[in-house]
């Protein structure tokens, strides 16, 4: 059976509540209309870690586990400062879009009379959660270096910092009555924003409301007991008046249920949750090759000034085109490229002769812009022109000089058991991360071998 990862959890009730959490918070889900089956248990037995959802008896595919009443959901509409926040609207806008759920997470955590505070006896304890924007600057650069975890925390970092003082503290501060001097802090806030981001849940639109805003995220409790596994066993699905966990696959009695979070990468798992699914576990698992990275292989090919301004005048065509941007990347899976058609179309454009170039650009990028034959799944990678493959393979060989570390190093520390145990956490997370980036690039590698003849 698979290894299985979950989500560090601490046991502890807020401030002195119910001695037992979990009989504290099945009491509050009778009142609030929180209705589980009684084929599931929430414990921490026959869990891989802490707290969790086990199937007390065998599961048929379709059951339903539990129903979570939209009443029973905390967001920013159903808070008790819900009033306030609507009419501050307006001022409570930010980037993230969290602000509002962020202010009644922190009024409701101080507020005394909370009608959540059995719910929040299960969170984990705030102060020991495991997002790498917990560790320190030097151990996340040196153990994430090449896996795109440490560019994405510090926008994180610069974003939180920014949205507290310009919206929040000012917010916090108009309202003292609301906000107690306790939950008026940087580091608080902090800690929270790793928790919406862990915990929350954002309800999908509908297929006609595509142009709409994305909805806020919503705390749902019981749904956010159970963890993720690529191969979950169990899924959310939401109706007008209640959310439902729907068994998606039987499950034996005493195994443990796990709802998916989305096609989740393992960078983005432990930039978002704080956990990895250990090799080859994560079947959605990806590595990027970043667009600029391309622009410097093709730019590293040309031999005189003239071919090296062509190749800017290339890219700046894809540019027009919205193909590539400084800070996008080309998403490699381990059966497809996500990105197929910016990856096909940059190959194409890169790599194509002058004259072609000239005419496709005097086209507009119009032209012929039929599909290549097949879709560019990694078997079909062979099948690319060599100039593709070549351009595509030095590519790799830029963004592995990227980590910290070669393959075979993981490769060594993986494979000795005893050497891994000896590792930290963070350090285990952080390998399993890089090694199965590796194993995706090193794949690429082989497949784009120029000296081979494509595949017929």
């Amino acid at each position: 059976m698979a290894t299985q990862t979950k989500r560090p959890r601490v046991a502890g009730p807020v401030d002195g509540g119910d001695p037992d959490p979990v009989v504290g918070f099945l009491n509050w889900c009778r009142r609030v209309g929180l209705e589980l089956s009684p084929k599931v248990a929430v414990s921490r037995q026959g869990t891989v870690a802490g707290y969790g959802m086990v199937a007390r008896e065998s599961v048929q595919a379709g059951e339903l586990l539990f129903v979570v009443p939209r009443a029973a959901l905390l967001s920013q509409h159903t808070c008790s400062i819900g009033g306030l926040l609507e009419r501050e609207r307006g001022a409570l806008q930010s980037l993230s879009g969290w602000v509002p759920l962020l202010l009644a997470l922190l009024h409701e955590l101080q507020a005394p009379a909370s009608r959540w505070r059995p719910y929040f006896a299960l969170w984990p304890e705030l102060g020991r959660l495991e997002h790498p924007m917990f560790w320190p600057e030097e151990e996340r650069r040196c153990l994430l270096q090449g896996t795109g975890v440490p560019e994405a925390v510090e926008k994180d970092l610069a974003n939180i910092r920014s949205e507290y003082h310009s919206i929040v503290l000012p917010f916090m501060e108009a309202h003292p009555d609301l906000f107690s001097l306790r939950v008026r802090s940087l580091e608080l806030y902090h800690q929270l924003v790793a928790l919406v981001m862990a915990y929350s849940f954002q309800e999908p639109l509908e297929e006609e409301e595509d142009e709409k805003e994305p909805n806020s995220p919503v705390m749902v409790p019981a749904a956010d007991i159970l963890n993720h596994l690529a191969n979950h066993n169990a899924n959310l699905e939401y109706s007008a008046n209640c959310l439902r966990m729907v068994a998606t696959q039987p499950i034996p009695k005493g195994h443990e249920i796990f709802n998916t979070y989305g096609q989740m990468a393992n960078w983005q798992l432990i930039h978002m949750y704080g956990f990895v699914e250990p090799y080859p576990d994560n079947t959605d698992d990806t590595a990027d090759i970043q667009m600029v990275t391309v622009r410097e292989a093709a730019l590293q090919g040309t031999k005189t000034e003239a071919e090296r301004l062509l190749a800017y005048e290339r890219w700046d065509f894809l540019c027009k085109l919205e193909m590539v941007g400084e800070e996008g990347a080309f998403v490699i899976g381990r059966e497809e490229v996500l990105t197929e058609e910016e990856l096909i179309t940059t190959l194409k454009v890169l790599c194509m002769p002058a004259e072609e170039f000239r005419e496709l650009k005097d086209q507009d990028g119009g032209g012929d812009n039929k599909r290549e034959e097949g879709s560019l799944t990694i078997t079909n990678i062979p099948k690319l022109k060599a100039s593709w493959r070549q351009l595509l393979r030095n590519s790799v060989l830029l963004t592995l000089q990227t980590y910290a570390t070669d393959l075979k190093t993981d490769q060594d520390l993986l494979s000795n058991k005893e050497v891994y145990a000896q590792l930290s956490w963070r350090e285990q997370q952080a390998l399993q991360v890089r090694y199965g980036q590796k194993m995706i690039l090193h794949q690429l590698l082989e497949l784009t071998q120029v000296g081979s003849f494509p595949v017929p």
